[in-house]
């Protein structure tokens, strides 16, 4: 009968240190980890979950891992963990951490194409970003994405955005992106235009829209500068806008436009040529492009910088030399 007890308080004894055990192990799992910023963490090829809580743990991420490794024992699909950087934060859990690997969510980083700005300067901002790879290749990468497409330039095809991405993402995936956006975007208002617009496709209205861009700043008046240029296009009137000259100027526009690069001719110079130019001269924001595509309705048909950021709009030339005279000669 005593050995009976005996044998059943070292049943009962051995019952409450395993359980003591668990707790303590389970109590591991809860506990937050050990760092004290939001830290980069790389899950790399090969790594498996057993392997990644002995590298927290040496690492110092983690006091134990023991509780952790029966967790994975409970729930395996905590086991499948995926490749890819994670962002640890302070207010986390080990078991947080192994939801968090295996769920793929990645740390997301962005970068921010400006409006305004031409293909080149977007490509040299891409390049320079150090969470995209395969920049090297961009420019080859580019001009085979360019090769798949019925247009011979990127120039203007891309919307401006800020675009979120994974670390070490392919620079052309957020080209393809915001070629994507673009399109999306313009194809919706294009089917909301409106009537008896002077363009026969809606790349013509992105052109538009691109010059629309580099003219002003000032939101509100774009609409009003998309209706001096339909205006002058319905009346067979070369644009005459400044941006298009040094677009064609290219790398020999050095800050300043001369009488002589009005009337130097290149494909896209709208002192010389008429009608649009053959490309977009810069990536337009939507605004630019709603502006284009749904323009106000005006009998304006010149307009001349007031050295504040907007426009002085007049309906004839003399209206407009006058104020050219007192806004650009100070007479």
């Amino acid at each position: 009968m005593k050995l009976i007890k005996y044998l059943l308080f070292v049943v009962l004894l051995c019952g409450l240190s395993v359980c003591a055990a668990l707790y303590y192990f389970e109590q591991g799992v809860h506990n937050p980890i050990n760092v004290q910023q939001p830290t980069m963490f790389q899950v790399k090829s090969g790594q498996s979950a057993k392997g990644l809580l002995n590298r927290l743990k040496t690492t110092g991420v983690i006091e134990q891992n023991i509780g952790l490794k029966v967790r994975l024992k409970l729930q395996p699909d905590l086991t499948k963990v995926k490749i890819g950087t994670y962002e640890l934060l302070p207010s986390m859990t080990g078991l947080e951490l192994l939801e968090l690997f295996s769920s793929g969510k990645e740390i997301q980083f962005s970068i921010s194409l400006v409006e305004g700005l031409r293909w080149k300067d977007w490509m040299s901002k891409l390049a320079s970003d150090p969470k995209l790879t395969a920049k090297t290749s961009l420019s080859r990468d580019s001009d085979t994405f360019l090769k798949s497409l019925p247009y011979t330039s990127l120039e203007g095809l891309l919307l401006p955005d800020t675009y979120s991405f994974t670390q070490n993402t392919p620079a052309i995936n957020v080209v393809k992106r915001a070629y994507q956006d673009m399109q999306k975007y313009l194809d919706e208002a294009w089917l909301n235009r409106a009537l008896d617009l002077p363009y026969e496709t809606s790349y013509e209205a992105l052109i538009m829209a691109s010059i629309v861009e580099k003219e002003t700043g000032v939101a509100a008046e774009r609409p009003r500068i998309a209706g001096v240029f339909v205006n002058r296009l319905n009346q067979n009137m070369r644009l005459q806008t400044d941006p298009t000259v040094i677009y064609g100027m290219g790398e020999g526009f050095d800050g300043d436009i001369r009488r002589k690069d009005l009337k130097t001719r290149t494909a896209y110079n709208t002192y010389v040529i008429k009608g649009l130019p053959p490309t977009p001269i810069a990536m337009p924001s939507k605004l630019a492009i709603d502006a284009a595509l749904n323009p106000m309705e005006t009998d304006d048909l010149y307009f001349v910088s007031k050295g504040d950021g907007t426009h002085k709009f007049s309906e004839t030339l003399q209206e407009h030399n006058l104020a050219v005279r007192k806004y650009q000669l100070k007479k």
